[in-house]
């Protein structure tokens, strides 16, 4: 098993034993996004989290960019917004600002 694949399968552990930790799950996301065969799996894992956790604002620009990847601009400019509005909600300015950007080149 090479370093990738083992990080993978780690992640995948961590993720069964705490489905609903924000961290790990997004971190699995991630790992999962980096690899065009697993980008289902990958959106699945993010649209988990934000249901899960719908604070963790740093999914809602990983989510929004996965889904303009793979060229589902609409969903993206869903969950760009659904980020923004959050963000602007807690103050988070520079996350607010960084999906605007990414909403704005859509």
């Amino acid at each position: 098993m090479n370093q990738v694949s083992a990080r993978l399968e780690s992640l995948r552990e961590m993720y069964k034993k705490e489905p609903r930790d924000g961290f790990v799950a997004y971190g699995l996301a991630m790992e999962l996004a980096k690899s065009p065969a697993a980008e289902d799996e990958a959106v699945r894992t993010f649209r988990k989290l934000l249901d899960d956790v719908p604070e963790y604002l740093p999914a809602y620009l990983q989510l929004g960019l996965l889904l303009v990847r793979r060229g589902e601009e609409a969903d993206a400019k869903k969950v760009y917004s659904q980020g923004i509005a959050l963000a602007h909600k807690q103050g988070d300015r520079h996350t607010q600002a960084e999906l605007e950007t990414a909403l704005n080149m859509l």
